[in-house]
């Protein structure tokens, strides 16, 4: 499959708060619907966040940790189990591109906005591609220690255990889409390195040790030696060079938003990724 043949801008790592970069995404989705460039980004967590699943219970959160730590908690629109992301250990990217402009079934759509995240890590050195096999839940608010499916779970090998000498594979990138009227917006986290106290702080009581953590999630940084600013670099080296494959592709390679776009997005933060009640309400689940 090739990338969309339609006007894309790059707009390169900005550091945010989480609940901007959560609208902010949403935007791009609007832009893209509405006859705008489709947006390829990526972008940084400033402060830490953990992003909650479309539907995940809020009580599943020690929103006395996050708080004690100025840890941001929003909301994401994409499902799944929360996640934490920092401004160091995170990688950010998301993809906004008209819905009639890719396939149609979910999970074709899924891999054909992954291609160039696959790239990145082998530009890096990195051996990833989708789990071979099923792995077993660990524990289910937490999205990275949740069931590992070959269909779009993405991990990379490497020693499961620090000196132990097994072999194993661990969870080095998620990856989540949804649509917005009519587009299609993909987003994802590569680890660039793990935390896996900090990780597993944000949950309340979860039965996991920051060992088993590890034995899940690995970060670049254990695979390659790499900075932080390479690795950024590296993904959207990917993602411009996937956009631009399409012979009919444009791509402005150093995008911005417009003053209206961020104008939306801060009316987006004050009305849902900050809303104390929005966010701590289950949808379809009642209240916390």
């Amino acid at each position: 499959m090739t990338a969309p043949a339609v006007d894309w801008r790059l707009i390169r790592e900005e550091a945010r708060p989480g609940p901007m970069q959560m609208a902010l995404d949403e935007v791009a989705a609007e832009t893209a619907a509405a006859g705008g460039p489709a947006t390829l980004r990526t972008y940084r967590w400033e402060p830490g966040c953990l992003t909650l699943g479309r539907h995940q219970d809020p009580e599943t959160v020690d929103w006395a940790f996050c708080e004690r730590e100025g840890i941001d908690v929003t909301r994401r629109q994409t499902g799944g189990g929360g996640i934490y992301h920092d401004g160091f250990g995170d990688v950010a990217y998301s993809v906004a591109v008209p819905a009639e402009t890719v396939p149609g079934e979910l999970l074709d759509c899924y891999h054909l906005l992954c291609e160039p995240i696959l790239d990145a890590f082998g530009r890096l050195g990195v051996d990833a591609d989708y789990v071979d096999e099923p792995m077993p839940e660990l524990y289910h608010p937490a999205c990275y220690l949740r069931e590992l499916h070959p269909a779009h779970d993405v991990v990379a090998g490497g020693k499961v255990g620090a000196g132990d000498g097994r072999d194993g594979s661990r969870k080095v990138a998620g990856n989540a889409q949804y649509r917005k009227r009519e587009a299609v917006i993909q987003h994802g986290s590569l680890t660039f390195a793990v935390d896996a106290a900090r990780h597993l702080g944000v949950f309340a009581d979860p039965p996991v040790t920051p060992e088993a953590f590890r034995e899940r999630v690995v970060g670049i940084d254990e695979f390659v030696d790499v900075g932080r600013t390479d690795a950024v670099a590296t993904v959207e080296a990917a993602l411009a060079d996937w956009a631009s494959e399409a012979p009919e592709a444009t791509l402005d390679p150093n995008g911005s938003w417009t003053d209206a776009e961020l104008e939306r997005a801060e009316e987006l933060v004050a009305e849902k990724y900050r809303d104390e009640e929005w966010i701590r309400t289950r949808p379809g689940g009642g209240g916390a």
